[in-house]
């Protein structure tokens, strides 16, 4: 599928244009990197007007910056929906076990392997580059934040005596599996939920036990 068709089915809908121009930047950035993101390819891939994308997003920077907010809105539905988000909902009343929070990063991260896997690549393009542009990098670290707090939450929520310091060793873990299993040495297949509930279980174990 290419990039305007990855771009096109996000949802099925037709898309207000800075989100169609949003979604294009990411499409294009997971089919041909960095390198293959301009102005004028988000214009043609989205069969818009040439300048469309550039009114929108003046300067290069602009538009990373549009991709980055679009991407963080993307992985809010795929990371923080349905399960997840119920369970993240309860670490407020501090109800919640180390059972909750491995059934709840298991099910974000299968979703996230089995289903949006061009997403992921989009996103290790952005991080590598904001750590050569550091107003990409305020953005790219703002849109970080929203996913840090829940799992500091979580696990205060399950009795961490160190959550911040644990959520730091969970965070790596869970973007280390996802790097590992697109980019990295374990790419060809995607892990059961099972195998990362299990994996997870175990980390959350040696944390919490201490």
């Amino acid at each position: 599928m290419n990039a305007r068709k990855n771009a096109a089915a996000h949802d099925g809908t037709l898309l207000p244009r800075h989100r169609l121009i949003a979604d294009t930047a990411l499409a294009l950035l997971a089919e041909r990197g960095m390198r293959g993101l301009t102005h004028r390819a988000v214009d043609e891939t989205a069969g818009l007007p040439q300048g469309s994308t550039s009114n929108l997003a003046r300067t290069r920077a602009a538009l990373l910056e549009t991709a980055v907010r679009r991407l963080a809105e993307r992985e809010a539905e795929v990371l923080v929906a349905g399960e997840t988000a119920d369970i993240t909902g309860r670490a407020g009343a501090g109800d919640l076990t180390s059972a909750d929070i491995a059934d709840a990063l298991s099910l974000a991260l299968h979703r996230y392997l089995a289903g949006h896997r061009r997403l992921l690549v989009a996103r290790y393009e952005l991080a590598l580059e904001a750590t050569r542009r550091p107003e990409l990098r305020a953005v790219y670290d703002r849109a970080g934040r929203a996913f840090r707090a829940p799992v500091v939450a979580m696990l205060r929520a399950a009795g961490s005596a160190a959550p911040e310091r644990h959520a730091l060793s969970m965070v790596a873990w869970c973007d280390g599996v996802l790097f590992t299993c697109i980019a990295g040495q374990f790419h060809a297949a995607v892990p059961t939920r099972a195998a990362l509930r299990a994996s997870c279980a175990e980390l959350l174990d040696g944390m919490l036990r201490g």
